[in-house]
């Protein structure tokens, strides 16, 4: 070729020629021995009948085949169908029966000068807790005595205005208006002894008062309910008054469990719902019964407010203490696997599937809690399919180990 050219263009294509051929083999040179393409990647065999190569599949890394040495023993069960009942785990704390906690003050304004019930005592109805020295209960007193006394005096004066009557020396007006004035002053008795009860005087109290004409300023804080003294706000010298709150007694022998539903799962409890309770403070499990379920939702929270009641003759629960409370929501059909079954790769659970004899693939599941040793399927397994149940973490390091091959 470089023959039938011209003579005097010869050197110069020579060079041309040659200088391609060098760049060309440069860049060969250049480019890096990288990873092969993807059409380049898919492995590749001759056909036994033609020669040709042909595409093969990389082989699935979650399909493993029992080997015929395989040490552990298999077993393959239907995955199976039962009635599961979800489990709703809220906190709660213990709290007092409000309708077995009572408040006492002092029933007059007064000076304490005795305190005789202090936290944790037991006390009965009308076992006194304080004593208070009170002008106000004495002034009471004293006008008691005052509309007692007129009214005796106006009795004996109806009394002489009848006789007086009845021998015509006085006419009907003058006995009536005596009457009048008897009427008038057994009311202000009557009113003044109704004070006195109110002051926290008993008809007994009043009857020896108006009998003995002693006026005690003295009186107790007396408790009207019989249980625990939790609570004590006074002081010995302490000005009190009726509005002032002294003592708190609880009857702690019934004890409220309080806890709060996210509204998302308010339709799972209803009042009447037997519940279970654990109490970490106490390690043991309790059963309360569901006495109250809010009618509104918490705005800030969220939540639905539930009650329930536990009894507590042993006084272990103590008011405050923090509780768990589990809810059994209404069964349902699901499908339940062994938990040997499950296998934890990674951060998911799985179960080996069947696909052919002695060769099953590695299934991910979405499992509920454990229930003695069952765990109930709640997405990614249909029922009745076979499953293995037995040799399924040996059966899933020798898939890891297939892997590294």
């Amino acid at each position: 070729m470089i023959r039938n050219l011209p003579m005097k263009l010869r050197p110069t294509t020579l060079a041309m020629l040659m200088a391609a051929l060098v760049l060309a083999g440069c860049k060969d040179a250049q480019k890096p021995a990288g990873k092969p393409a993807a059409a380049e990647q898919t492995a590749t065999t001759l056909s036994e009948g033609t020669g040709d190569a042909v595409s093969v599949a990389p082989p699935d890394p979650l399909l493993v085949t029992v080997p015929p040495n395989f040490g552990a023993p298999i077993k393959v069960t239907s995955a199976g169908n039962t009635q599961v009942s979800d489990t709703l785990r809220v906190a709660g704390k213990v709290d007092f029966d409000q309708a077995r906690v009572t408040r006492i003050g002092a029933t007059v304004t007064g000076r304490v000068i005795e305190i005789q019930a202090h936290l944790g005592q037991q006390v009965r109805v009308g076992d006194s807790l304080a004593v208070i020295n009170s002008t106000e209960l004495g002034e009471a007193q004293l006008t008691y005595l005052k509309a007692r006394a007129q009214a005796d005096l106006q009795a004996r004066s109806v009394e002489r205005a009848r006789q007086l009557f009845a021998a015509d020396v006085i006419g009907k007006a003058e006995l009536q208006r005596r009457e009048s004035e008897l009427s008038i002053a057994s009311a202000e008795q009557r009113g003044a002894a109704d004070q006195l009860r109110v002051l926290g005087m008993s008809s007994g109290a009043i009857n020896k008062l108006g009998t003995t004409g002693a006026i005690n300023s003295v009186t107790s804080v007396a408790s009207t309910m019989a249980g625990t003294v939790v609570e004590r706000q006074v002081a010995p010298g302490q000005v009190v008054q009726p509005a002032d709150a002294l003592y708190v007694v609880a009857d702690l022998s019934r004890v409220w469990v309080t806890a709060e539903v996210p509204e998302q799962q308010g339709a799972l409890v209803k009042s009447g719902q037997t519940v279970d309770i654990e109490v970490p403070a106490l390690g043991s499990r309790l059963t309360g019964k569901l006495i109250y379920v809010a009618d509104t939702v918490n705005p800030e929270t969220r939540t639905i407010t539930v009650r329930s009641v536990v009894d507590n003759a042993s006084r272990q629960l103590k008011p405050a203490m923090l509780a768990t409370m589990l809810i059994q929501a209404a069964p349902v059909e699901r499908v339940v696997v062994p938990a040997q079954a499950v296998v934890r790769d990674g951060d998911a659970d799985n179960v080996f599937v069947e696909v052919a004899k002695g060769q099953f693939r590695l299934t991910p599941v979405r499992l509920g809690p454990d229930m003695e040793g069952k765990r109930a399927v709640l997405s990614g397994l249909k029922p009745e399919q076979p499953i293995l149940v037995e040799g399924a973490f040996h059966l899933n390091n020798e898939r890891k180990r297939k892997e590294l091959e």
